[in-house]
């Protein structure tokens, strides 16, 4: 039995640990209230942007009347042979089953996609970290700031028939911190440009999507072809557990995180108007030209999106995990020193047998 100092011990170094974790809670309750912040700040914009696909879509052929081709490059459809797949993880770690189950998520998803080729573009210093070990990486094209790009070589079976693979094929890390636009559009350029050329045949976004603290779930998200505007494909989805909503609840309480979304009821029906109004429009270039132009910066906003509701979701699974770890911390300590008082208890007991003893054997 370990004596009474070494309890001390013990006792002081898990106290100091639940302070911490009692200070990285508050802080990630903190950036999560931001991060709310900013998702909602950019929903207006994304709302607008799908209305007036909406409306484009509803006055204008999205299809050429003589040869039924697509009148836009990322509404092609191919058989889906070379798909990618960007997986958005967090950055660090001590968020509770954050990172673990979008790879989950995302090791089903390649399970259902056997016998095709996958390429994997990761955002996320976790997800990468993962991925890099389990699947091969392609060699590097260019780099820059905290972006790397790869290329692939193709492997070939001995009937010149392409072999299937998994190949980590980009990353994206160390930029979650403060998450940009920009980001979101150097991505997306770089999907559509290799869509366009036939290089991939289709496109899957797997994260954490963020309603409120206790309205999440796990998505896999087709991104493209682009199929139905405004109504995202998704391709599998996992909601919360009951036991993880019940400890969110807890750690939301005293945190100042509200439980609830958002009501944007009234922005988004003002937003819908503008899709469903009873007139007609003159559209000064021709639909090609105005698909071309916001199809890409709808793709771009759907990305924008993932990240900003990912990163919220990182936040509540940390503030979570701290709350768990704060609590556990503290029965910790009360386990300690009803042990140390036993301890000294025992201690104290037998002091006294000795000196009954003593006086006893000297009569």
């Amino acid at each position: 039995m370990a004596n009474i100092l070494d309890i001390r011990r013990r006792i002081r170094s898990v106290i100091n640990t639940r302070q911490i974790t009692r200070a990285m809670k508050m802080i990630s309750a903190a950036r999560l209230r931001r991060a709310q912040e900013r998702a909602l700040a950019a929903r207006p914009y994304a709302q607008m942007l799908t209305n007036v696909l909406k409306s484009l879509v509803s006055r204008a052929d999205t299809y050429d009347q003589e040869t039924g081709e697509p009148l836009h490059p990322l509404l092609v459809r191919r058989s889906e042979q070379n798909v990618l797949l960007i997986v958005v993880t967090g950055d660090k770690g001590l968020a509770g089953a954050f990172n673990a189950n979008i790879l989950k998520a995302a090791t089903r998803f390649l399970d259902s996609k056997r016998g095709k080729n996958v390429e994997i573009l990761a955002v996320g210093r976790k997800g990468r970290d993962f991925l890099r070990r389990r699947f091969r990486t392609a060699e590097p094209r260019t780099v820059e700031a905290g972006t790397t790009e790869t290329g692939t070589t193709e492997n070939r079976k001995a009937d010149g028939t392409s072999e299937s693979q998994v190949t980590l094929v980009g990353e994206h890390v160390g930029v979650l911190n403060k998450i940009d636009y920009s980001l979101a559009s150097e991505i997306s350029e770089n999907v559509i440009k290799r869509y366009t050329h036939a290089e991939i045949d289709s496109v899957y976004l797997v994260y954490n999507e963020f309603k409120s603290v206790i309205s999440q779930r796990i998505v896999v998200e087709q991104i493209l072809p682009v199929e139905h505007i405004g109504a995202p494909e998704i391709a599998q989805a996992s909601e919360m557990e009951l036991k993880d909503k019940q400890r969110a609840i807890e750690a939301a309480k005293g945190a100042g995180v509200s439980l609830r979304p958002a009501d944007t009821t009234e922005i988004d029906k003002a937003a819908a108007q503008f899709a469903t109004a009873p007139v007609d429009y003159i559209y000064e270039q021709s639909p090609r030209q105005l698909f071309r132009s916001l199809l890409p910066k709808y793709v771009a906003t759907q990305i924008f999106h993932a990240l900003l509701e990912s990163v919220a979701a990182e936040h509540a699974a940390r503030m979570t995990a701290m709350e768990s770890a704060t609590t556990n911390a503290g029965d910790m300590i009360d386990s300690l020193t009803l042990s140390m008082n036993r301890v000294r208890q025992a201690k104290i007991t037998r002091e006294i047998i000795e000196i009954v003893s003593g006086a006893a054997a000297q009569q």
